[in-house]
């Protein structure tokens, strides 16, 4: 694990995934889980539902926002969209780096406060066959990198890719770049579609900053008790 990660508490490290379809559903999980998870993601399914109010209800509980909207637009559309992130609130927001340095460089520009900018390399759902069927040549590793590499250039305050290039990341760019990393799978859960995955300590041992993870949580029989166990990986 990088230095710089062992001195931020399991709790901090983790961010919960309210991949649900409810606003309601969202809000029992963040109640429920909140006494031990501090950051909740907020991706597309759940922002399409319930709009920005959900952004402001979680914020209203005193937890922290990771918007997972995946920017990839004009350089304008990317600036605004940015802009109202700040306005909500929400401590972290995602955009493709496909887009290209200067959609980079708009959403850089539009950004304040604390808002974080995070480049999105590649899903981790994808394997080498999807970037071939898209026409991209290179390996997923090299391709994750030259991404990274326009985004940092470009500003960005971190990167999310899969674990298995946490530690290629780490070694190029040290601890200036913060890495988010889903397609955590604890030992005990299922892998389901994701393809490229790590456990929570292999993922931390290789550099990663914080660990997003869902479905091993909501889908569980008792969060509590599934987040309880994944602290204590984190801890170990």
């Amino acid at each position: 694990m990088n230095s710089q990660s062992r001195t931020v508490s399991a709790r901090d490290r983790l961010i919960v995934a309210l991949d649900v379809p409810t606003q309601t559903e969202a809000l029992n999980f963040v109640r429920d889980l909140s006494p031990e998870v501090s950051f909740f993601k907020i991706g597309l399914q759940l922002y399409t539902a319930a709009g920005p109010e959900i952004v402001r209800a979680v914020l209203a509980t005193s937890a922290k926002v990771f918007l997972d909207l995946k920017l990839h637009d004009i350089p304008n559309t990317a600036a605004r969209t940015v802009e109202s992130a700040v306005c909500l609130g929400a401590q972290m927001l995602t955009i493709h780096l496909s887009g290209g340095a200067e959609m980079i460089g708009a959403a850089i520009a539009a950004r304040k406060n604390s808002l974080s900018i995070l480049g999105v390399t590649v899903l981790t759902s994808a394997t080498e066959e999807t970037l071939r069927k898209i026409g991209v040549s290179d390996t997923i590793d090299s391709y994750v990198l030259r991404l990274a590499k326009v985004g940092v250039a470009g500003g960005i305050d971190g990167l999310v890719a899969s674990p298995r290039e946490v530690k290629m990341l780490r070694a190029q760019f040290g601890a200036k770049i913060k890495l988010v990393v889903p397609g955590i799978r604890p030992s005990w859960s299922e892998v389901g579609d994701q393809k490229r995955v790590m456990t929570p300590r292999e993922a931390l041992d290789a550099g990663a900053d914080y660990l997003v993870i869902g479905r091993p949580i909501i889908a569980h029989p008792r969060p509590r008790e599934a987040v309880t166990k994944i602290l204590n990986e984190i801890e170990s």
